[in-house]
């Protein structure tokens, strides 16, 4: 059963209910959640989130995938290959003993050595994957006075930080009564930036922003 205490245990570790992304899950709780009164003081990892969620519109919400066991599989995946090295290293103390030679048992120790140095080595030099987003953003005006061009231009030039990439190109499509509304995107590095925050300090901006809305959410 889905309530705001295991919510808000949940969301201590990480920012979706579903893991480091958003899923299904999200989703399911965030309608279960919906008549709820969620006190900021009380829960307040739980009334993040859902603030943040209210933030997309349906039918993002409606395209998250259920949360999948790919973190298990490569589990196995990694048993699998020390089950291999363990093999190789089994076949080479049996090479070892029908070595004939034996004056040579110090050069093929130091070979293994050196082997084994190298695949050390070839390990730490693995490469890094870092975890990224792409959002869009859809920026809805205060009224048709407001200039959606310098709106954009202030919005990539003042609300910055490290993780956050700007796409300089943008769109202005129509609301209603001749009001337009400023469609933007950006990528991110999910462990620096909190899509929450941008969101919100572009909601400060009350003197030309009414609202902010989560247009699309995707892994890269």
């Amino acid at each position: 059963m889905v309530d705001a205490n295991s919510i808000e245990s949940a969301l201590k570790n990480q920012q979706w209910v579903g893991g480091q992304t958003p899923t299904v899950a999200d989703k399911e709780a965030f309608e279960a959640l919906a008549s709820a009164n969620l006190s900021a003081e009380s829960h307040p990892f739980a009334f993040a989130w859902f603030c943040l969620v209210s933030k997309f519109s349906d039918a993002v919400r409606n395209s998250w995938p259920a949360a999948g066991a790919a973190a298990g599989g490569k589990g196995k995946g990694g048993k699998k290959g020390g089950k291999k090295e363990e093999k190789k290293a089994a076949k080479k103390d049996d090479d070892d003993d029908l070595d004939l030679f034996g004056d040579d048992d110090e050069d093929d120790g130091e070979a293994a050595k050196k082997a084994a140095e190298a695949a050390k080595a070839g390990k730490k030099k693995k490469k890094v994957v870092i975890a990224m987003s792409l959002v869009m953003l859809e920026v809805k005006p205060l009224d048709d006075t407001t200039n959606l061009d310098d709106l954009a231009t202030w919005i990539f030039a003042n609300i910055t930080q490290d993780g956050l990439f700007w796409k300089t190109e943008y769109k202005k499509e129509p609301v209603a009564f001749g009001i337009f509304k400023l469609i933007i995107g950006f990528s991110l590095e999910d462990e620096k930036v909190s899509v929450d925050n941008i969101v919100e300090r572009i909601e400060e901006l009350e003197d030309r922003v009414q609202s902010v809305e989560i247009a699309a959410f995707n892994k890269i």
